[in-house]
């Protein structure tokens, strides 16, 4: 009987190179993304409810705005967010910023200027791209 050798798989794995966190630092790394980012559904769901204790804001530009945005939502496009462009929302409310999609960086530069000006701030991440995803509605001729 002829002896054939052993294949032996590698046991290298790109998942656990890196060992997983500690649960609890995993728990705050986790918690502390959770206070920063919201998604279409959370965001979708809340409005569905009625609720009204945030502040959806489009930070695209007015056209891109005018085409199509998610109901509900104000434009304030993010290079233009200043304490007065922004002095007609309340400091009190949650505002949560979006822009086109996971390639735009424009929710995250128009959070960085709310924060300065003392705003609680979220993205929503995925932006309006991932809401149409969802199947969301959005309001503008392309609907």
């Amino acid at each position: 009987m002829p002896i054939t050798p052993s294949v032996r798989l590698p046991q290298f794995s790109a998942v656990t190179e890196t060992p997983a966190a500690d649960p609890r630092a995993a728990h705050e790394h986790f918690s502390q993304k959770l206070a920063f980012e919201t998604d279409p559904a959370d965001v979708h769901a809340d409005l569905q409810k009625g609720r009204a204790d945030f502040v959806l804001l489009d930070v695209r530009s007015k056209e891109a705005f005018a085409a199509a945005h998610i109901p509900g939502a104000l434009n304030r496009p993010s290079r233009q967010i200043t304490a007065d462009s922004v002095s007609d929302l309340s400091p009190d409310m949650l505002v949560v910023t979006y822009c086109w999609g996971p390639g735009c960086n424009g929710s995250t530069k128009a959070a960085a200027r709310l924060s300065r000006l003392g705003f609680r701030v979220k993205e929503l991440i995925g932006g309006i791209e991932y809401w149409k995803r969802e199947g969301y509605a959005v309001i503008g001729p392309e609907d």
